[in-house]
């Protein structure tokens, strides 16, 4: 099976804009910029579709839709986080470790592995994208956009209550546990997770093809065990003793009621 041509083209712009951000954390020394453009990139991806395919129909200017306004919420929230804020612990072991080694290497293990991690999980929405228009709405169209704007609006209420808990925090050692965080260890991931499920929906729409929930099933497997809960709790649990507390009564990933009294 060929590769459709527009795809190789997504994966040749983002590669390219990946490398251009290399040069530019070179010359700032901090790595930490490539997380702002994680959402933007797969804006770019789905504008380079659109492009070299146009739009299919309503059920494209939608997916399109979709995309483009998670990617400009979470790369302004990332980018407005970061801004004058040294390099991510993250980065900054991996700078550490490589030592002299580390600029280049970056160019690989950070930028260029995001860039590709970015293509795969977007191809659901690039099929999508380049599907033929069917009818619309359907079942799984209503669907993913009710997810989309659930999980959307969690995110960003759970991003803008860990905003103004950081900004008012009475010491380093405080947990927020207030708001949506009272139900969940995690509501940002959550409706991370929530809105992806929601592009995957859309793309069961538009191609009737099982594999497009792939890229959901990813993303969430990446945000519960690899880059987002699992790394979190590990770093949480051993900077505030408070947290231990916070673990025993409130749900780790999916909003449920707390359970009262216990580690209190």
């Amino acid at each position: 099976m060929l590769i459709p041509e527009a795809f190789l083209w997504s994966l040749a712009v983002v590669s390219v804009c990946f490398a251009v951000l290399w040069g530019i954390s070179l010359v700032l020394r901090n790595a930490s910029i490539i997380d702002a453009f994680w959402g933007p990139a797969f804006a770019v991806i789905a504008g380079v579709i659109v492009w070299r395919a146009g739009l299919s129909g309503p059920r494209a200017v939608l997916l399109t839709g979709m995309v483009v306004l998670w990617a400009l919420r979470l790369g302004i929230y990332l980018g407005r986080r970061q801004f004058g804020h040294p390099e991510d612990l993250r980065y900054a072991a991996f700078r550490a470790a490589d030592g002299e080694h580390f600029w280049w290497r970056s160019f690989f293990k950070v930028f260029q592995l995001q860039a590709l991690l970015s293509w795969g999980l977007s191809l659901p929405m690039q099929a999508a994208l380049l599907a033929p228009s069917g009818t619309f709405p359907g079942i799984w169209d209503v669907a993913g956009g009710i997810c989309f704007i659930i999980g959307l609006l969690v995110e960003t209420l759970a991003d803008a209550q860990l905003a103004a808990f950081r900004r008012t925090r009475t010491g380093p050692d405080e947990v927020m546990d207030r708001g949506l965080w009272r139900y969940s260890r995690h509501p940002n991931y959550f409706g991370e997770t929530l809105l992806w499920w929601g592009y995957g929906a859309v793309a069961m729409a538009a191609t009737g093809s099982w594999w497009v929930w792939l890229g959901p099933a990813a993303m969430t497997f990446l945000l519960l065990q690899v880059s987002g809960v699992t790394l979190l709790e590990s770093g949480l649990k051993a900077r505030k003793p408070a947290y231990a507390a916070y673990v025993a009564r409130t749900s780790a990933f999916v909003p449920w009621f707390p359970k009262e009294g216990r580690g209190a």
